[in-house]
């Protein structure tokens, strides 16, 4: 699985010009599943994103997880996160996971998000669909994860 993480002071979603999700003080995640992904992927990313600490302290220091300041998340599923763009320009998507799987994977990820009560609130954008989404982004701090990459070095 591939995240894109942006901490952000507010985002929100749109699908043909109506806001299906928005929040405040929080992260936005762009999360890609690839096709060799599986449930332990989706667990150590779950736990990685639940309690990053990347909220700033009294000493102005990333030391606070998304519980401690009462931070909210979007989650926004993003099969382009697996581009090749190796060969020429026009980049392929073989190593993303088929949409039907796919999906199940981003629903259960954020399911799996709502049992750790890590969130104040939880929203998503809609799979597959054509979104717009506008995030202001704070710091800017931006995180990426890769699970094929812990695999690979372990």
């Amino acid at each position: 699985m591939r995240a894109v993480l942006q901490r952000c002071l507010n985002a929100q979603v749109k699908v043909n010009n109506k806001i299906v999700g928005e929040i405040n003080n929080g992260f936005v995640v762009f999360l890609g599943i690839g096709k060799n992904d599986n449930e332990q992927d989706l667990n150590y990313l779950v736990k990685k994103i639940c309690g990053l600490r990347i909220f700033e302290d009294q000493n102005e220091k990333m030391n606070l997880n998304p519980k401690s300041v009462g931070a909210d998340l979007l989650v926004i599923s993003n099969f382009t996160l697996y581009a090749n763009t190796t060969h020429g320009f026009r980049p392929d998507f073989l190593e993303s996971m088929m949409p039907i799987r796919a999906e199940e994977y981003v629903n259960k990820f954020i399911d799996e998000c709502k049992k750790q009560n890590a969130f104040n609130k939880i929203c998503s954008g809609v799979f597959g669909a054509d979104m717009n989404v506008i995030v202001s982004n704070d710091g800017p701090v931006n995180i990426i994860f890769d699970t094929e990459r812990i695999k690979n070095e372990k």
